[in-house]
């Protein structure tokens, strides 16, 4: 099709268009390591294509939990995008779940724009931004998106706004409350996020958890001149194997 000419008239997507005027904050995830929820928040947009127009999808997850937040859809007959929806769903996210350290987006100008940052800023939240055109810096929003359009959006031709709200808002609820993740160690994301939620109101700061609790590993080697293994009345040898995250008797 390149060779010949030939390009799809659809709409362009568009949703990451910067604003030269606005500032853009440096990217703070590298080499960051993210063990709790609430550490790291991140949002991003998309494109929704329907039956008549298209419409752009802003969500925002935890990135330690993947949780989804907070969504808002927003309509549109054109490739023209406001900062208003955005605002919104982070509104709805602080209101719900209180808020993170760290608030991750890319360069496009609803992110950039005062409106947005001016939120975070009065909070005390700190704000990051990915780096131009590194997509993978915000993974786990993409990874959602990929998931949200091959197994809802591209199965359905929307004819409305309202049925693009609910065919999304009951794939977003089984992404939350039924959909297991093998990192979670099959849990779901809303299960793994209110947990540690749960148990980080309980303590200053919990210890990092292990996602996985079903993982086995051996305990650490004896001391010189001791042993964790003990030879039964029968004769045979056993070794102990603790629950990752358990500390040896």
């Amino acid at each position: 099709m390149r060779l010949m000419g030939l390009e799809s008239v659809a709409p362009k997507p568009n949703t990451s268009k910067p604003a030269p005027e606005h500032p853009v904050f440096p990217y703070l995830l590298r080499k960051l390591k993210i063990y709790r929820v609430n550490q790291v928040w991140a949002a991003d947009i998309t494109y929704i294509p329907m039956a008549r127009g298209f419409g752009y999808l802003v969500a925002i997850i935890d990135w330690y939990s993947r949780r989804v937040l907070s969504w808002r859809l927003s309509w549109r007959l054109s490739n023209t995008l406001e900062t208003s929806f955005c605002v919104e769903a982070l509104n709805k996210a602080l209101e719900r779940h209180g808020q993170p350290e760290i608030f991750n987006t890319d360069q496009g100008a609803q992110f950039t724009d005062q409106d947005f940052t001016s939120v975070l800023l009065k909070r005390g939240i700190k704000v990051s931004m990915d780096g131009k055109g590194r997509c993978l810096d915000n993974v786990f929003v993409e990874r959602l998106w990929r998931s949200l359009k091959y197994e809802e959006v591209y199965l359905n031709a929307y004819d409305s706004l309202q049925e693009a709200r609910l065919g999304i808002g009951r794939y977003l609820e089984f992404f939350n409350d039924k959909r297991p993740h093998s990192a979670l160690g099959y849990q779901t994301p809303a299960s793994f996020y209110d947990g540690l939620v749960r148990e980080a109101a309980g303590t200053c700061f919990p210890q990092e958890p292990t996602r996985n609790s079903q993982v086995f590993s051996l305990p650490p080697d004896p001391p010189p001149g001791g042993s964790l293994r003990s030879p039964p009345e029968n004769g045979t040898t056993t070794t102990t194997i603790f629950l990752s995250g358990q500390a040896p008797p």
